[in-house]
């Protein structure tokens, strides 16, 4: 039995030479993971952070990790695919809700929140050096425990007037909030901090150094 499903991709695995393991996000699933058959000549690009995708998911009574076939893109991203920064911005995005969402975890509304930001990001023609704070912010409120000031007040150090404007000003302005490089990157720690701290793992988020390069 096959069925349709639309999903985000969050990281693939190579396995051996004509497989590839995609840990997605989907509506129905939630975090899971699906191997694909690939071949050399496949359109790897196809697999990037953040891209959407459909394909058709054969259920495997024998083995949690099912196949899907006839992958295609949803959405070419080409606003995103065109941009350094936003590709370096969806590579540090997609290893967050890869740390962060555990396999098999489901949250309700979860990937159409997503679904909707990584579009938002292709659209998006300037001024969105603050994106991926607002999406950290977005993305504890998705998962339950959106912060007040106060919260933030551990992990803020000498951000906290910074933190209290992402947090209370229209989205919008604080999209316009006039940061330096190095300061959105300690705020985006912040943000993992509070969240390590509320799913009890520490996160470690190795593109974090990259996108902090290309900002500073």
């Amino acid at each position: 039995m096959k069925q349709a499903l639309e999903f985000i991709v969050l990281a693939t695995t190579k396995v051996g030479e004509k497989s590839l393991v995609v840990h997605t996000l989907s509506a129905e699933f939630g975090r899971r993971s699906f191997i694909v058959s690939v071949s050399k000549s496949a359109p790897m690009a196809l697999f990037l952070p953040l891209s959407i995708l459909s394909g058709e998911v054969s259920e495997n009574t024998k083995s949690d990790l099912w196949r899907i076939s006839g992958l295609r893109s949803e959405h070419p991203l080409g606003g995103i695919r065109s941009d350094i920064h936003k590709n370096t911005m969806t590579m540090f995005l997609s290893e967050v809700l890869f740390r962060v969402l555990r396999e098999g975890e489901y949250s309700d509304g979860l990937y159409e929140w997503c679904r909707s930001q990584v579009l938002m990001l292709d659209a998006l023609q300037t001024d969105y050096a603050n994106f991926h704070l607002m999406f950290l912010l977005g993305l504890c409120g998705e998962l339950g425990f959106s912060p007040r000031t106060e919260d933030l007040m551990p992990f803020a150090g000498e951000r906290l007037e910074d933190l209290r404007g992402l947090l209370t000003l229209p989205y919008g302005e604080a999209m316009f909030l006039p940061l330096s490089g190095p300061r959105r990157s300690e705020i985006a720690q912040i943000f993992l901090d509070y969240l390590g701290y509320h799913i009890e793992s520490p996160l470690s988020i190795r593109s974090l150094s990259v996108l902090r390069e290309l900002y500073s």
